[in-house]
């Protein structure tokens, strides 16, 4: 390694990091927000790219300074911050003040913003609303939504809104009970009824499709068959991005699914920092002189 290489340079041959291109998805050096078109010529570069969920400023900062592209305030805040079982319970009311501190703690990503249980199923004009009340409320880039064929004029009238719209198939957790339990979706001919969605949303002028707890297969056969990208959660390599819940990937959730990988054991971590604390409280050791004023 040169001596004489930039700083940048040096820390990403350091971590075994290859330099981003300056349009990179993942990385890049871009001064705005990263946006629908992004997306799309990411897609066409054959880039893949990671998502990460985020619930308030402090972590979508590091994340957006990490140079994760897309943040997706999850109605998985209803099981990680809110304390549910399933993602159900969580209100748009809920969601609304996360996702206006992912924005303000964020520069880059693209911030999206997920639709909750009750929130646009019951028709156009309540989808509508919804989705608009979090791009006003919040300043969020985009919305996800469950479904496919089912929520169409949903999704359609959202796009011709000037909304982005992300969809969400296969394990759609907002459909738990429908499916009896989080359960692998899409074997057999279920798979030829994924496919037809994942096309329905796309003309439907959806910019991205998320694809959750889908046999690897047919994840790679719905990837290949659309012109916009798949997130997979539980999907295998070959969909064009990846995302997890940031508390599953970080190893502070006290379970996981069978797609998670661990990349840290931050519940260790916090809870052995949390340790040191009181036990230099109850010693007498913090606060020290330092840590007074004079």
């Amino acid at each position: 390694m040169s001596s004489h290489a930039a700083p940048s340079q040096q820390n990403a041959q350091l971590s075994g990091r290859t330099e981003a291109a300056p349009n990179a998805l993942y990385g890049g050096r871009g001064e705005r927000r990263v946006t629908v078109r992004d997306i799309a010529a990411a897609k066409e570069r054959h880039e893949k790219w990671p998502m990460l969920t985020a619930y308030d400023a402090l972590t979508a900062r590091v994340f957006d300074e990490a140079g994760i592209p897309v943040l997706l305030v999850g109605d998985s805040a209803a099981m990680v911050v809110y304390g549910y079982d399933s993602t159900i319970p969580v209100t748009v009311d809920d969601l609304i003040p996360l996702t206006a501190a992912v924005v303000r703690g964020s520069k880059r990503a693209m911030v999206v913003a997920d639709l909750p249980f009750g929130s646009y199923q019951t028709g156009v004009a309540e989808g509508l609303a919804t989705a608009t009340r979090f791009l006003k409320e919040t300043g969020a880039h985009a919305v996800k939504l469950e479904g496919g064929r089912r929520v169409l004029p949903q999704a359609e009238a959202m796009v011709a809104a000037g909304i982005p719209v992300m969809g969400h198939l296969g394990l759609t957790p907002q459909s738990v009970n429908a499916f009896g339990g989080y359960r692998v979706q899409g074997r057999g001919q279920a798979g030829d009824e994924l496919m037809a969605d994942a096309k329905a949303l796309e003309a439907a002028g959806a910019f991205a499709v998320v694809l959750e707890c889908v046999p690897e297969d047919l994840a790679a056969k719905v990837t290949a068959s659309l012109s916009i990208p798949t997130i997979g959660i539980g999907g295998g390599s070959a969909t064009d991005a990846q995302v997890l819940v940031w508390q599953d990937m970080a190893g502070l959730s006290p379970r996981t699914a069978k797609f998670v990988k661990k990349y840290a054991d931050l519940a260790t971590i916090l809870g052995d920092a949390a340790r040191t604390y009181a036990d230099e409280v109850v010693g007498g050791v913090f606060p020290a002189p330092e840590h007074a004023y004079h």
